[in-house]
């Protein structure tokens, strides 16, 4: 027994030892205190008799506050109020004044039930009163620096949103004065919160007062603090600023709901995509789980924007093998460094029939997606020869590949540009879409994803406008009319991921097209971006007109007249039945498209790429020989 006693004895002892240290470091703010505490007991005592203390009062007096002064040492120390930094303090430790200030109570009351000296009244009230002033030292240092952040220059702010974001963004700028953020105004969009205030700052209204308030305040930025909002809301928070004359940054609502609350170094600038992307899309989560975990998974063209991020997302859902394929050695290494698992990198061209053969072989997947294309519309009219190698015979050869190995579920991704093709790209995508209705068997589920723009994909118009925006202009807009749907990467590959798992094993190659929402004119666009930037269209940046580009469409549609449509479970997915080419049409001019190809013969590849791509009969087809 006693050996355990002893260590327990010892620990007390240093738990001791170290309390009395930290009060050796703190013996000005021990010794005000016990001065503190002293002016407490002795000012109720007083009060409680009108100023004319009786003389046995005294006399009981003088031996209660040595007593009452140590449990005030005792009880502080025991609760870590020495040694602390008070001029960062925070909710935890005024929760431990509390808890002392009771504890004090508490001993002195029983104290003086036992051997009664002191009246009930002065032990209790001076308690308070000495807990009271010993928070007043210690928090002191905040509450005047809270004092001078009003007087100090900086930026001033009107934070959008009441909520906890908005809370702890205008704590943050209080703490923080030499940050440069003043807080100035609020604004909420729940009336209940108007004409309140907090933390000194008051609500002065909705968004739309965002102008009135920013001429009555001064204000130079709002920031938008409303992490479950709307896009909507979003939408017009950027209107008002801009309406307003002021810069508009966000605070982004998963980070800080993860950490808790908002703080500054959450903000940054408002994106494109926060106002062109739609409410969170509903995802069942235990399909994509159940198609994807302890699975083998390949992806090609894993290095690109849209390969990069599926493999992002099937990497969290647990396959048992991801192999990422990418001829571009730099994008692959790139990618496969983000990703945690077992990840398999496999430098390799699907352009190569051997090379691909190889891949699925040795690593024979089970879910295979299909991402790897030329996309640039203007440069592929001038080569067409490429754009039958990689997105014809490409997809030809890993369709021919995944039929070898059994591959029980394959996803294509495709584009809307494939609906009455314009372009060259249009064109290849139309006759992909094709090859895997025609080739997949009956027994596996293989599909074709249809989708239009992604926000920031190398080469899109998003991240061209930011490189003209950047360089001072101009911004290039092709026709003041033309539109174009837009959705942001995550959106879209998360929807690619629910179509994947609709896909039917016993219907044979199927086409879904992803909801887009409303098409997006690329000349407001170009506005909306400049605006972001904090410089006005017209007068800073100028907008140029340049002319539509070879193959370029001013309208892109998703299905095409002669397309059934049907609705799938998911409100954001539907199913499309387009016109089938004839098989053997369709396999015979492929294999002329490849021979095209290898002969380096553009245009041949380009005639043939638009007359298969609208049925055209073989009988159709006057192509000049190849050299």
């Amino acid at each position: 027994m006693q050996d355990i006693e002893v260590p327990a004895r010892q620990k007390l002892w240093t738990r001791l030892a170290s309390r009395t240290v930290q009060m050796r470091s703190d013996f000005v703010i021990a010794l005000l205190d016990l001065a503190v505490a002293a002016c407490a007991y002795t000012s109720m005592l007083v009060l409680r008799f009108d100023g004319s203390v009786p003389g046995s009062f005294w006399s009981a007096y003088r031996s209660f506050l040595p007593f009452a002064l140590a449990v005030v040492l005792v009880s502080n120390s025991a609760l870590g109020l020495y040694g602390q930094l008070w001029r960062h303090a925070s909710i935890h430790e005024a929760r431990r004044l509390v808890w002392s200030g009771a504890l004090i109570i508490a001993v002195l009351v029983v104290m003086e039930s036992i051997d009664r000296q002191m009246p009930y009244s002065v032990v209790f009230s001076g308690s308070l009163v000495a807990t009271f002033l010993m928070a007043m030292l210690r928090f002191q240092s905040r509450l005047f620096s809270f004092r001078r952040t009003g007087e100090q220059p900086g930026l001033r702010v009107v934070v959008i949103g009441a909520g906890d974001a908005g809370a702890s963004l205008v704590a943050d700028m209080l703490r923080s004065p030499r940050a440069g953020f003043r807080p100035v105004a609020v604004l909420d969009e729940d009336a209940s919160r108007h004409r309140r205030s907090f933390m000194g700052i008051a609500v002065h209204g909705g968004i739309a007062d965002l102008p009135e308030v920013v001429r009555v305040t001064g204000a130079h930025l709002a920031v938008f603090a409303m992490t479950n909002a709307t896009r909507e809301t979003i939408r017009a928070a950027a209107a008002a600023a801009e309406a307003a004359d002021v810069a508009l940054k966000i605070v982004p609502g998963i980070g800080s709901a993860m950490r808790g609350g908002a703080s500054l170094r959450d903000l940054r600038d408002l994106r494109i995509e926060d106002l062109l992307g739609r409410e969170q899309i509903t995802t069942d989560l235990d399909a994509v789980s159940s198609m994807l975990t302890g699975r083998c998974v390949l992806i090609t063209g894993a290095g690109g924007s849209i390969g990069s991020e599926i493999a992002r997302q099937v990497a969290a859902s647990g396959p048992q093998r991801l192999v990422l394929v990418d001829h571009d050695e730099t994008h692959l290494h790139d990618v496969a460094a983000e990703l945690d698992g077992p990840i398999v990198q496999v430098l390799a061209d699907i352009r190569n029939r051997r090379q691909m053969r190889a891949v699925f072989t040795t690593h024979r997947p089970t879910v295979v997606f299909h991402a790897a294309a030329h996309k640039h519309v203007p440069l592929l009219e001038a080569h067409p020869g490429e754009a039958v190698s990689t997105n014809v015979v490409g997809t030809s050869n890993v369709l021919d590949c995944a039929l070898e190995v059994g591959v029980e579920r394959l996803v294509f991704i495709s584009t809307d540009k494939a609906v009455y093709p314009s372009s060259v790209m249009g064109a290849s995508k139309r006759i992909c879409e094709q090859l895997v209705i025609t080739r997949a068997p009956k027994h596996a589920a293989y599909c074709a994803v249809r989708f239009g723009n992604v926000l920031g994909s190398r080469g899109s118009v998003v991240p061209t406008f930011m490189r003209q925006i950047d360089a001072g202009g101009p911004v290039t807009v092709t026709d003041r009319r033309m539109t174009r749907f837009f959705m942001t990467i995550r959106e879209a590959v998360q929807l690619v991921l629910q179509a994947a798992a609709l896909a039917d094993p016993g219907s044979g190659g199927e086409v879904f097209m992803l909801d887009m929402g409303e098409p997006v004119v690329i000349y407001d666009l170009a506005e909306r971006m400049i605006r972001l930037s904090g410089r006005k269209p017209g007068d800073d940046i100028e907008i140029r007109i340049t002319g539509t580009r070879p193959g370029e469409k001013l309208v892109e549609e998703l299905t095409a007249l002669d397309e059934r449509e049907t609705p799938t479970v998911h409100p954001s997915i539907r199913r499309v039945a387009p016109i089938a080419i004839d098989p053997n049409v369709l396999e015979r001019g492929v294999l002329e498209l490849a021979h095209h190809a290898a002969e380096l013969d553009d245009l041949c590849c380009g005639e043939l790429l638009h007359r298969l791509a609208v049925h055209e009969q073989p009988s159709a087809w006057p192509l000049r020989p190849s050299a």
